[in-house]
């Protein structure tokens, strides 16, 4: 298993295991693979992104006392953003290309530079489409940091190579919340949230970074995306990990997501 750049003693509010309900779900459905129990813990703290409000007094008192994730504004799955939405529901459509790191994708993408200067310009708008440089899938091999759960209902994963493997870098992934039923990716948006809150059930992360010890490994799959409404001020991240996130571009929405995969996934 890669090793975990842990968070500071400062930053940890709970420590929880992933957990006794997936094994009682195993049970019930025999067929799906074998759960983790008790082989990762969730290092449950106060870190944020730059953009978002601290946790409040009293969801930290609750995280201390119970365990148990802060709560967003929403607890559903629909998406609630607006920003980029068109571009941030829609999957490209294009086989995916696979790559050996975290790394290897992110030598392959555009400047920050010529991305906000992009001609034409990219909107934050709603209406905002992909752009070409967007048009294109990815798979890798990765492992899972740290996840948070945003107010628009996205999980935004932190993922990385292993640290053995030399240099450490990260970037965001996000299981995106979900457009209508009738839209052309719904279900393949639905499938990759359902394997995501599948594995984690009642330890899914909520408004506050969770950090996994160790990382989790995943074979994941989506689309490039250019989060333009970052391209000024602190780009997102959890502080302890966010000197190691070399972009802004994301893999959003993840368009499939496999945890422990197995050699011949």
């Amino acid at each position: 298993m890669a090793p975990l750049r842990l968070p500071p003693a400062t930053s940890v509010l709970a420590t929880v295991e992933l957990g006794s309900d997936r094994q009682a779900r195993a049970q019930v459905a025999p067929h799906e693979a074998a759960p983790a129990v008790g082989r990762y813990k969730i290092i449950r703290t106060n870190e944020v992104d730059a953009k978002d409000e601290a946790l409040t007094a009293q969801q930290v008192r609750r995280i201390q006392s119970t365990g148990a994730a802060a709560l967003t504004r929403s607890t559903g799955d629909n998406f609630e953003g607006t920003a980029r939405k068109a571009a941030k529901l829609s999957i490209a459509d294009t086989p995916a290309q696979d790559f050996e790191s975290v790394a290897a994708v992110i030598a392959t993408l555009p400047s920050q530079t010529a991305m906000t200067h992009h001609h034409p310009g990219i909107s934050d708008g709603s209406s905002s489409e992909r752009v070409a440089e967007e048009q294109r899938n990815v798979r890798l091999s990765a492992f899972l940091y740290a996840a948070s759960r945003e107010n628009d209902n996205d999980f935004h994963l932190i993922v990385g190579d292993s640290l053995q493997a030399g240099e450490e870098v990260y970037m965001t992934m996000e299981v995106s919340g979900l457009p209508p039923p009738d839209d052309a990716s719904f279900a393949k948006l639905k499938s990759a949230r359902d394997s995501f809150q599948g594995f984690f059930g009642d330890q899914t992360p909520g408004a506050s970074y969770d950090f996994y010890d160790p990382p989790i490994p995943i074979l994941v799959e989506g689309s490039p995306f250019f989060d333009i409404s970052h391209a000024h001020g602190r780009s997102p991240g959890p502080p302890t990990l966010h000197p190691h996130m070399p972009v802004i571009w994301e893999i959003h929405p993840v368009a499939s997501i496999q945890f422990e995969p197995g050699p011949n996934a």
